[in-house]
């Protein structure tokens, strides 16, 4: 039975189409995360999806105007006083979308200080996957998040795909950036939580140390 009140998880979908792999992409991170919430925690959940695309003339006229409709100022109040926050856009010349950043843009740079954030991103290519690395970690940074170990790029060819000996299938990958997400609202340190996804000993060897094991004796 579910104790306490519900933890609020809110994912921000920047796809311009409908239906778009984006929102997909949002859908499945929210599940992953609202699954492991519910079973492995017994916390109820609250998910709810902002499709930019819907926000798109009320964001233009924020920029212009500096006033927010109600319409807008109750989806960015939604994404600060989220507990957990998944932000997904589609790749648009090697970058997030406008629309994406318009948004990001009107939100204060200091009410998502602390809060956890899965950073997604969808194309057509794997070749632009470092925009996660390149483009949105950068932009949570400003904010002040917490942006979680684990990034999901999704590609046209992973849907669908299991992956290899070598790298994880898109499923594997959305249910490990979920689980980083539970932990980390429930109170979980980010850090540990990188450090479990990546298997790593809780003693950190000294890069000294290190290099004194390659060394020829």
């Amino acid at each position: 039975m579910f104790t306490t009140e519900p933890l609020r998880i809110v994912a921000v979908a920047a796809g311009l189409s409908s239906p778009s792999s984006t929102r997909l992409l949002a859908d499945r991170l929210a599940a992953a995360t609202r699954e492991r919430l519910e079973t492995e925690q017994d916390r109820a959940v609250e998910v709810r999806v902002i499709e930019l695309r819907d926000l798109a003339v009320d964001i233009a006229g924020n920029l212009v105007s500096g006033f927010p409709s109600a319409t807008l100022e109750e989806a960015i109040g939604a994404v600060t006083e989220a507990d957990g926050l998944i932000a997904v856009t589609p790749v648009f010349t090697a970058s997030y979308s406008g629309l994406f950043k318009s948004f990001f843009d009107l939100v204060e740079n200091t009410a998502l200080t602390g809060k956890p954030v899965v950073v997604a991103a969808t194309g057509g290519t794997a070749r632009h996957s470092l925009v996660l690395e390149h483009a949105m970690r950068p932009l949570f940074a400003y904010l002040r998040a917490v942006t979680l170990p684990t990034s999901v790029y999704a590609a046209s060819e992973d849907w669908g795909s299991s992956g290899d000996e070598y790298t994880e299938g898109l499923p594997a990958r959305i249910r490990r950036a979920g689980g980083e997400l539970a932990r980390a609202v429930t109170g979980g340190a980010a850090v540990s939580g990188a450090s479990k996804a990546l298997g790593l000993d809780d003693e950190v060897i000294p890069f000294e140390r290190q290099l004194a094991g390659l060394r020829p004796a």
